[in-house]
């Protein structure tokens, strides 16, 4: 019997892991820059905290999350996304009486039963980055525009901003009524999932798969035509803040996003060169989602961008590798292997990376051994002393008790 990971998962071997510490590297530098501090959450969580933010109705809950019982009868549910946890634990800790806004992000994995594409797996890591506690249109800004400094850094050179506001509870149900008019003229049209998407929430049909409903719900009314003076004015604002950090967009007047907490301002980044799903990062602002979980009204905003996907489109100046070992140590012909080994202890107890030999290789193969580690000194291990070998320099030889400190400095 031979095992695989399950289906949807995959694993990041040694050779890949260089890539992705560079990826959260800068993740954790740029979300620094802006102020914001890390939080980390646990990875399952209540499952009536995603149902009441999520929606009852959405794709996730109906069909992408992993639910179960644990041996005390208690329903949890695996994180599909990380601003419900964190919007749980800004209020379970207090959160909300420190000065606002709370500016938090994470880096963790998240698990959604999706069906796995290029990218796109049931265990996916993702970036979060939340601030909480200000409707000011700035921060809208501000978000949208650390992300896209984000892509900058990561080497990302054909993201494409869509930018629109969904409106609030003010002004979005006279849109819906509006749109639900439009439906029943056109419901022979609809196909299945969009039949069943407006019956949850009728604004969830813009997020059909179909090609055919998509170019048919072009013709919609669209919530911009409906915006109350309010979430007009804030959405202008965030439209001008973004010009001023020279952020390029495009008007996606369509653009709702799938979960129920989003309101005014919603945005996707994509990259079209990396196939059909090429959505690499989306969020928005969710002013209600604290007050539906039992706080104060409370604004917010965030995204959420899966690392799979981001480093689909990371093209990097100076790609990441494996960074080299110090000291590669070779036993030689009158040594001590037991010498080796505590000469081996101290340099690592002394911060120098050092390695040897425990695959019985030749001499010749240990040399080739330092050269894949990318050694910067093979140290040749004697009775005595040892021989330092470095590229580009001649042989030095030094007593065994002085190694530590010659390689240390």
């Amino acid at each position: 019997m031979t095992f695989e990971a399950p289906r949807g998962t995959h694993d990041i071997l040694p050779a890949e892991q260089p890539r992705w510490q560079w990826a959260r590297r800068v993740m954790e530098a740029v979300c620094a820059l802006y102020g914001y501090r890390r939080i980390d959450t646990p990875a399952f969580e209540d499952t009536e905290l995603i149902i009441r933010t999520s929606g009852e109705g959405s794709d996730v809950v109906q069909k992408e999350t992993y639910t179960f019982e644990d041996r005390g009868g208690r329903s949890l549910t695996l994180r599909p996304e990380g601003t419900a946890p964190i919007c749980r634990a800004y209020l379970e800790h207090g959160l909300h009486r420190e000065p606002q806004p709370q500016k938090l992000y994470t880096i963790g994995p998240m698990w959604r039963y999706d069906r796995p594409q290029k990218g796109r797996y049931r265990e996916h890591r993702q970036l979060s980055v939340e601030a909480i506690g200000s409707e000011d249109p700035a921060v809208d800004a501000e978000i949208i525009q650390l992300y896209s400094a984000l892509a900058g850094r990561l080497g990302v050179r054909n993201v494409a901003l869509h930018l629109n506001s969904i409106g609030d509870s003010n002004c979005r149900p006279a849109y819906i009524e509006k749109l639900s008019a439009w439906l029943d003229e056109h419901e022979a049209e609809l196909d299945a999932e969009a039949r069943a998407k407006r019956a949850t929430s009728p604004l969830r049909v813009f997020d059909v798969k179909n090609e055919r409903v998509q170019q048919l719900l072009r013709g919609a009314p669209t919530i911009g035509e409906s915006l109350c003076d309010a979430c007009r004015e804030h959405f202008a604002a965030v439209r001008s803040y973004l010009d001023a950090m020279g952020v390029a967009y495009e008007l996606a007047p369509t653009l709702v996003r799938g979960l129920d907490y989003y309101t005014r301002t919603t945005f996707e980044f994509k990259d079209a060169s990396i196939g059909a799903q090429d959505t690499i990062c989306g969020g928005g602002r969710y002013d209600g989602l604290i007050e539906a979980i039992g706080g104060p009204p409370t604004p917010g905003i965030g995204f959420g961008a899966g690392l799979e996907r981001l480093l689909l489109s990371a093209n990097p100046v100076d790609p990441p590798g494996q960074p080299p070992v110090d000291a590669f140590l070779v036993l030689d012909e009158d040594g001590s292997r037991e010498t080796l080994l505590r000469l081996l202890a101290e340099l690592r107890a002394g911060g120098v990376s050092a390695d040897t030999d425990y695959a019985g290789r030749s001499r010749k193969g240990q040399l080739t051994q330092a050269g894949r580690l990318g050694a910067r000194a093979t140290v040749f291990v004697g009775a005595d002393a040892a021989t330092i070998r470095e590229r580009g320099a001649d042989d030095r030889r030094v007593g065994l008790d002085e190694l530590p400190a010659t390689l240390g400095r």
